[in-house]
């Protein structure tokens, strides 16, 4: 007796597995939650066993077979990625599934618009998004949830290879009846008793935190918050300064009221953004690809990414 089933039930498997429910998992694959449950009942049916235990308001719990069906589906569903890989390298076509990761300080700077290029450029790659913290694109690169990842060079682990794409320096921001507003540039010492509205991002606030310590001085942190736009809105509002790597390009905050952005004194080390991706795995054309066209692009669009008011910010060398 044959077997029927698609590779697209193995993926809602898959989903429903990692997601735990059909509502998440129809999210995570982008269709309707009735198609998510329609392929399991086909999978059941087909296979003769129950997957998943439902729970009432609880979600789904995959059953002994269930769990071993989907380490098995997940084997079967990279090695289809591979086949449509090799088919793409022994073509010269670049097209398949791409999952890519990104900071979420600036994805929504970068992301969007490097999307619709690298799409417009080759319209059979299928590309799906995470937004993350550092520590969790590391993970989701060791773990092969996402292929590369677009973020910063922070403390980053010799089994990934980070490739450089653009040197951003820390920038003071402060609201415009700041004693510094008008200043050309400002000092750590000067900032050091002043309160401080720091970005409590995991690495990221180290970072910032690091200048002060590096001149053996302690930051005033008066306020914290993980969002950057509310961070902004902070300092806008008369709380304290903060420091960026990112400036918008309206110096505004997102509830309108105006910033001032002071370049930081002393040359502090920039960040520098580029693309992470895993060294235990071979590039494949697609990916090769994507990494020349990001780095075209955030070239391209420096000023954008930047505020447009960044001098000397440097595209790295591609290795």
């Amino acid at each position: 007796m044959s077997i029927r089933y698609t590779m697209r039930q193995l993926e809602y498997l898959v989903a429903v597995g990692e997601a735990g429910g059909i509502v998440a998992a129809a999210q995570q694959v982008n269709v309707t939650a009735p198609s998510i449950s329609a392929g399991i009942s086909h999978l059941e049916n087909e296979l003769g066993v129950q997957l998943f235990v439902r729970h009432h308001a609880q979600g789904l719990t995959p059953t002994l077979a269930g769990r071993k069906l989907l380490d098995h589906a997940q084997m079967v569903l990279r090695q289809a990625a591979a086949l449509r890989d090799l088919a793409g390298e022994l073509s010269g076509q670049v097209r398949g599934p791409l999952a890519i990761g990104c900071l979420s300080t600036f994805a929504q700077v970068v992301l969007p618009g490097l999307r619709r290029s690298f799409v417009a450029d080759y319209p059979e790659v299928r590309i799906s998004q995470l937004e993350a913290d550092q520590p969790e694109l590391f993970s989701l690169l060791r773990q092969a949830r996402i292929d590369v990842a677009l973020t910063y060079d922070l403390n980053l682990p010799a089994d990934l290879k980070f490739f450089p794409m653009l040197e951003l320096p820390p920038l003071v921001a402060v609201a415009p009846d700041h004693p510094f507003a008008d200043r050309a540039e400002v000092s750590v010492e000067e900032l050091a008793p002043l309160p401080l509205v720091l970005l409590d991002l995991p690495l990221s606030a180290d970072y910032f935190l690091s200048f002060f310590a590096q001149k053996s001085l302690r930051a005033n942190i008066a306020e914290r918050t993980r969002d950057m736009a509310v961070a902004r809105s902070l300092v806008a509002n008369g709380f304290g300064y903060s420091i960026f790597n990112i400036r918008p390009l309206n110096d505004l905050a997102p509830d309108g009221q105006p910033l001032r952005f002071i370049p930081l004194a002393g040359h502090p080390r920039p960040m520098k953004m580029g693309m992470l991706m895993n060294t235990s795995l071979d590039r494949s054309s697609l990916h090769k690809a994507f990494l020349d066209a990001a780095k075209a692009w955030i070239s391209t669009n420096s000023g954008r990414i930047t505020g447009g008011r960044i001098q000397g910010s440097k595209a790295g060398k591609q290795p």
